[in-house]
């Protein structure tokens, strides 16, 4: 089997968010896939078999993942690959293009984000006064008053796993850029990543209704840094990254 680490929305090395791909050649216990991803230890795993993919963390298999889904799509088309890529997954079908000028592009759901009260110890943990909280079917997403206080905030990460959600987006308007965040799920595994995909399926609609626009662009800030480029189109958004490959392995069962 083929093993590869990808680093994902970004076109340099050891930015953005790395992922480690395994191109399977067979099925292969659950059991095996997490022992992988906890021996990778990268915020996520993607295991390939034909078309369908999964992915987890070091500690559990979770639904969707999109710099993930970008690093297996980079390594198909770096091997070969051609055309519109579809995979089938606990989300159900992603389709993945290669756009002409080199970024790929997925197809994945909107996750709407409806107003929620501020969950208890919530601001202890961030250390800031949230301007609005939200909720998707996934994250709870804190907007906060300035790009400077998502880039500094220094949370309480133990704090933070009692925070009933998968995991906790932090948001602003940006300066540069239309939007950016910060991502952190303890409870899964990840302190914080490096730059979500999965987040920016419910940031793409909250800042494209605020914003009144569909196109936008996303910085992650996080200490790699990584950028995403997201269009919102009803009830899918299409989130768009470069990506560059670390490493290529064999990994023996």
């Amino acid at each position: 089997m083929r093993l590869f680490t990808v680093d994902a929305f970004t076109d340099t090395a050891f930015k953005g968010n790395p992922a480690a791909v395994c191109l399977l050649e067979s099925a292969v216990p659950d059991e095996w896939m997490q022992a992988v991803a906890a021996e990778m230890n990268l915020s996520e795993t993607a295991f390939l078999l034909g078309d369908s993919l999964r992915w987890f963390t070091p500690k559990v298999e979770v639904s969707l993942c999109g710099h993930a889904t970008l690093a297996t799509a980079h390594v198909l088309y770096s091997t070969g690959a051609d055309g519109e890529l579809k995979f089938s997954t606990a989300s159900g079908t992603l389709t993945v293009n290669r756009q002409a000028d080199g970024m790929i592009a997925m197809d994945f759901p909107a996750k709407e984000v409806t107003p929620t009260t501020v969950p208890p110890g919530l601001e202890k943990a961030l250390g800031v006064t949230p301007v609005t909280v939200g909720k998707s079917n996934l994250d709870l997403l804190v907007e906060v008053d300035s790009e400077d206080t998502v880039r500094t905030l220094t949370p309480d990460i133990e704090a933070l796993t009692s925070v009933d959600a998968r995991g906790v987006i932090i948001t602003a308007r940006g300066t540069s850029v239309d939007f950016v965040s910060r991502f952190f799920a303890p409870r899964v595994g990840v302190p914080e990543d490096p730059v979500t995909g999965s987040s920016h399926c419910a940031l793409t609609p909250y800042w494209s209704h605020r914003l009144g626009r569909t196109h936008l662009t996303a910085a992650q800030l996080s200490s790699r840094g990584g950028l995403i480029h997201v269009t919102h189109r009803g009830p899918r958004v299409t989130l768009a990254g470069h990506a560059t490959t670390i490493l290529t392995a064999t990994l023996h069962a």
